[in-house]
């Protein structure tokens, strides 16, 4: 019975763009595979404890700090120490062509630099996993032209990254906005705010207060 490909796609180190690895893990979401995404700054101990909790077939590192030739060969360390030396690690990032081969008498699968295609990846990842297992690996297809692949990237296991490409929850729909000139609910009169039984005190009439001011004035001239 075919499988999905479960690809874990991480950025290790303290390289801190990830644009170009959210575009791969969205491409390769989209060509079927599932995919989970480590968010950024991890270690290659998380990488690969994320590799095993989440029993990925491909582990894809997207390295552009330059420290390719230290992170690779660590992180292949640890997947034979932990068993899972036999899954394909891969990746890619700003790694010179001598360099790559040399990290591939090391172990590691094939890298891919700037530029590189998309479809080329994803058809790498397949190519890699029915020479391996000698069986083509299960590929989700639309249910209808123009609709996404039904098919999520999940966050890694233990550091919960945020989901790429989840969908978010339907917003509840919006008031509809009053129609210019629409009345609306009559205000209550400004005295039916009072208190109930409340009772102002009765104010003076404004000219007996003015023939009072006057009175007292007369009085201390005559004084």
């Amino acid at each position: 019975m075919q499988r999905k490909l479960r690809v874990l796609v991480a950025k290790p180190g303290l390289d801190g763009h990830d644009r170009g690895a959210k575009v791969v893990a969205a491409a390769l979401r989209d060509a079927g595979m599932e995919v989970i995404y480590t968010g950024l700054h991890q270690s290659p101990a998380q990488i690969v404890e994320a590799a095993v909790q989440e029993d990925v077939d491909v582990v894809a590192l997207s390295i552009l700090s330059g420290a390719h030739m230290t992170l690779f060969p660590e992180v292949l360390g640890l997947m034979k120490q932990r068993g899972i030396g036999d899954r394909l690690l891969s990746g890619g990032g700003i790694v010179p062509a001598d360099d790559m081969d040399a990290l591939a008498k090391m172990g590691v699968g094939r890298l891919f630099g700037p530029g590189s295609s998309t479809g080329d990846i994803a058809q790498y990842i397949r190519d890699w996993f029915r020479e391996t297992h000698g069986e083509e690996a299960y590929v989700a297809v639309p249910a209808a032209p123009g609709e996404a692949w039904p098919t999520e990237m999940t966050p890694a296991t233990p550091r919960r990254a945020k989901a790429l490409g989840a969908k978010r929850a339907p917003r509840k729909p919006a008031r509809a906005k009053k129609a210019r000139g629409a009345k609306g609910t009559p205000r209550k009169p400004a005295g039916a705010k009072k208190a109930r039984g409340a009772k102002r005190a009765p104010r003076k009439p404004a000219r007996a207060a003015r023939a009072g001011s006057r009175a007292r004035a007369g009085g201390r001239k005559r004084g």
